[in-house]
């Protein structure tokens, strides 16, 4: 009877902590909640004051909170902060975080610390498998491909693109767009003028830079195709989201 006893006194004990764990999150993920409400309204420093309200630990609403909080400081021009909360959040996520690793080379690659944006584009897909994709876009993939295209390694470029538009969930003009740019910037026009159709097609509204560039492909200028290509126009799209 004593063990029963014992045995149910425990039990009890577990639960009540198991009960209060889950308050706990609860009251994490409402504070994230409100947090979220302040972000979409654009009042980031009643934001950052919400999310820092979350209990520290090894848990995903307190590394949610600390991505959230880069997020705002990125938004308030505040880009190193921005970088400091991010990686902080990578390692309560001990490395695998995709979001946070994107932008994090968002913010650095603002910053013209352009290697080390690399690497955090890089860190992203290998945590994900390559799967990683915000709005549908595979947009590690997209950054990296820029990098290459301003360092002028061109087929290195084509390459990260054409993965860009395959892993990519939705279709994706920029990605074409500047897919043709790197080819006309290759030699490769005949290519180039393709993958412009195709971004004007995609783009449901217009698409002033791949028109142009279809245009510069099109014209005598292309008599002179190094001028021309240099004078092509490169999409640039920056996707960081919070959820």
């Amino acid at each position: 009877m004593k063990k029963r006893l014992v045995l149910a006194g425990f039990l009890l004990m577990l639960s009540s902590v198991a009960a209060l764990a889950q308050a706990g999150l609860a009251s994490a993920d409402e504070i994230i909640k409100r947090g979220n409400q302040f972000y979409s309204r654009g009042e980031y420093e009643a934001a950052i004051k919400e999310y820092s309200r979350v209990p520290q630990g090894k848990t995903e609403a307190y590394a949610q909170s600390l991505y959230n909080t880069g997020v705002c400081y990125f938004e308030l021009g505040r880009t190193e902060d921005a970088i400091k909360e991010y990686k902080r959040a990578i390692e309560v996520r001990a490395g695998n975080y995709p979001k946070a690793l994107y932008a994090l080379g968002v913010a650095l690659e603002v910053s013209r610390r352009l290697d080390e944006a690399g690497e955090a584009y890089r860190q992203a897909i290998a945590q994900s498998d390559g799967k990683y994709t915000e709005a549908g876009f595979a947009v590690a993939h997209y950054r990296l491909a820029l990098l290459a295209g301003r360092e002028g390694a061109y087929e290195k470029a084509i390459n990260l693109f054409r993965e860009t538009i395959a892993r990519s969930k939705e279709r994706f003009p920029a990605g074409h767009n500047n897919l043709g740019v790197m080819l006309a910037l290759a030699g490769r026009v005949q290519e180039a003028e393709r993958e412009f159709e195709i971004a004007l097609r995609q783009a449901s509204d217009g698409f002033e830079d791949a028109s142009y560039n279809l245009k510069l492909c099109r014209s005598l200028m292309m008599k002179d195709e190094a001028i021309a290509s240099a004078s092509m126009k490169v999409a640039d799209a920056t996707f960081v989201l919070t959820k």
